[in-house]
């Protein structure tokens, strides 16, 4: 009786949990570059009753009796899909086609984005609002092709798809 009620009681609480991230998902539906989440259930271990026999001369054998002990969340997976691209008028706003991250740089460290809605700070640097974090201009967005520096608006913007090979830069005069 009460391996049955903990086998629901499993099956509740990870369902719960995929609610979690389905509302997350909608509740997301209108940031910029959100890439939705999807959660896979795996069976937990079975409880073994009895064993497989083999078959005798003139008959099949009998398989195992097994009693299930419920379901564990095997995974929370972000969906990387390409979603649709929208042409927003803004000159500083850049999108990505196809498998690739904007690398910025933020307190010492390297922070990647697929959210390309840049904007100007108050030094003319091209930065994410997000967090204020700046281009790198090495992998995946700078001014040129090696200038180690963020993008001012006296440079001009440039963004590689990584991953690509042969993909072109992509340039803007700002």
């Amino acid at each position: 009786m009460m391996r049955a009620l903990f086998a629901g009681v499993s099956g509740l609480r990870n369902n719960q949990v995929r609610m979690d991230v389905i509302g997350n998902n909608i509740a997301n539906v209108n940031t910029v570059a959100f890439k939705s989440s999807r959660v896979t259930f795996a069976e937990s271990f079975n409880q073994l009753l009895q064993g497989a026999t083999r078959p005798p001369a003139n008959s099949g054998g009998r398989n195992p009796t097994q009693i299930g002990n419920g379901m564990n969340i095997a995974s929370i997976d972000t969906k990387f899909t390409q979603g649709t691209i929208e042409g927003t008028g803004v000159k500083t706003d850049v999108a990505i086609n196809g498998d690739a991250f904007f690398v910025t740089k933020g307190n010492g460290k390297t922070l990647y984005t697929r959210a390309g809605n840049f904007q100007f700070d108050a030094n003319g640097r091209l930065v994410a609002p997000s967090n204020g974090s700046n281009g790198s201009g090495r992998a995946g967005m700078g001014a040129g092709a090696g200038g180690g520096h963020g993008v001012s608006k006296e440079d001009e913007f440039a963004a590689r798809l990584m991953g690509e090979p042969g993909s072109a830069d992509i340039k803007q005069k700002m």
